[in-house]
């Protein structure tokens, strides 16, 4: 039976529904909102093919030492321990996603990815409504971002799903700056869904890739990344979109051999955690501050406590001008 990481449990769970109206009246896109990266790797399956987002070269070492080296990667490719509903209930809020076909198998059915195959999405979607469902008052990004072995029917297929699971939520494409949780709650609209491709671009309900930039830092280096997470926040476009600051760091190729037994979150994360977290707590939200943080393993700290806290310097501004 696996068990729940310390500190996490539904403290977060309405978090959105709790925000006081100063709060609910503002522009999500001045809201800081805590997120996931590769938010479904949580579970990955070893005995299915690595997936087509891999290089050659790791399909071919994967067919030479097969299981041995899904366990590899496995270390490597898991950016969560959390589930959907878990990190929901943590308070996470956008989700990034990527999903593929299995190569070879029949009919349209869609996964998550990263290296290896993970869940069904239908699986996921049902399980993000499902807490939505008793959870009127929280709004959810879900940022499909990346698509493999995926031609227009899988698309078709896909896009279907998520309309009919998700129906009335879906909000509609609209001025971003007129997105408020007030006017969402009065649309009764709980899901944004953003669609990095063009099979998408005529429906009303999947909103444009370029309206939620997420700049990659690409670097293993903390250093680096602080300083692209600073660059790109100045840069950060005044109209039009959302903004993911992704604090995460990528490992290369020698990264992965150096610490080929320990992991990503051993060899990676975890050392490095307190300086990328010091910079979270800095930050502040608004027009020209930070908006949605995405995080690896976001258990191992009070990741989302910190994000969603970083909100309270919007009321202390919004009292300060009124004085």
């Amino acid at each position: 039976m696996k068990t729940r990481p310390a500190g996490i449990g539904n403290v977060n769970a309405d978090w959105m529904g709790s925000l006081p109206s100063k709060l609910s009246a503002m522009p999500l896109k001045h809201l800081a909102v805590p997120g996931s990266h590769d938010s479904f790797t949580y579970w990955v399956d070893v005995h299915a093919p690595v997936g087509p987002d891999q290089k050659a070269y790791v399909k071919y070492l994967a067919t030479i030492f097969s299981v041995i080296a899904k366990k590899v990667m496995v270390k490597w490719s898991m950016t969560q321990n959390l589930t959907f509903k878990e990190q929901l209930d943590a308070g996470i809020r956008y989700f990034d996603l990527r999903v593929s076909s299995k190569p070879g198998e029949s009919g349209k059915e869609i996964y998550f990815i990263h290296g290896l195959f993970g869940h069904k999405v239908s699986d996921g979607l049902l399980e993000i409504n499902s807490f939505l469902s008793r959870h009127r008052k929280e709004v959810v990004f879900l940022d499909f971002n990346h698509y493999y072995a995926m031609d227009a029917e899988h698309h078709v297929y896909l896009i279907q799903m998520l309309q009919e699971v998700f129906g009335s939520k879906l909000c509609k494409n609209c001025v971003v700056e007129s997105v408020t949780l007030d006017y969402l709650w009065e649309k009764k609209y709980q899901v944004i869904v953003f669609y990095h491709h063009p099979s998408a671009q005529d429906i009303s309900v999947m909103w444009p890739g370029s309206k939620i930039p997420a700049p990659w830092a690409n670097t293993t280096e903390p250093n680096k990344l602080i300083q692209f997470l600073e660059t790109t926040l100045r840069e950060r476009a005044k109209q039009g979109s959302f903004h993911v600051s992704q604090a995460i760091l990528t490992p290369r190729v020698n990264t992965v051999a150096k610490g080929l037994v320990w992991g990503l979150r051993n060899y990676l994360v975890e050392r490095n955690l307190p300086t990328i977290m010091s910079w979270v707590e800095a930050q502040r939200p608004g027009a020209d501050g930070v908006n949605i943080i995405t995080s690896d393993f976001v258990e191992l700290t009070d990741f989302a406590n910190i994000v969603i806290k970083l909100n309270n310097q919007l009321l202390i501004e919004r009292d300060h001008k009124l004085r």
